[in-house]
């Protein structure tokens, strides 16, 4: 028997990363939905000239968001590599940076327009698809 406190089954699964090379530097985020089988449902990478990682793994996050809701996605699993941004969207760490605090905003706003969101720090190398988009802008913008 499922518990009544059980998160719901998430409809899509959110990798979203972002990139400066040098910090501020030339910086990307990227951002890969996943069915619950695994398949891409929407990638998409966005280069922002120059600015902080933070502000690109933010950026990421936003980008990711409104894809999944695009997509029609009630339920969402979050997974990111950057422990900054988690602990700031848990309320652990406070967002203290100017740059970063419209970013949290609009994020958080986009949050509230989902049924469920577990969002979750995870590795490096289990953010690999999401690093690649970041990687293969930040390439192209050579």
């Amino acid at each position: 028997m499922e518990s009544l406190f059980a998160a719901p089954a998430p409809q899509a699964t959110l990798f979203a990363d972002g990139g400066s090379r040098g910090n501020p530097g030339p910086a990307a985020s990227g951002a890969v939905l996943l069915s619950p089988d695994g398949s891409v449902l929407h990638e998409v990478g966005h280069y922002l000239g120059t600015a902080t990682n933070n502000v690109a793994e933010w950026t990421a996050l936003e980008l990711g968001l409104q894809a999944a809701l695009e997509h029609g996605v009630r339920r969402l699993a979050v997974r990111m590599d950057s422990e900054l941004v988690v602990k700031q969207l848990s309320g652990e760490y406070r967002v203290k940076h100017p740059d970063l605090q419209p970013l949290h905003r609009r994020v958080v706003s986009l949050l509230r327009k989902f049924e469920h969101v577990d969002v979750k720090h995870v590795r490096r190398k289990e953010n690999a698809l999401a690093d690649a988009v970041v990687n293969r802008v930040l390439d192209a913008s050579r």
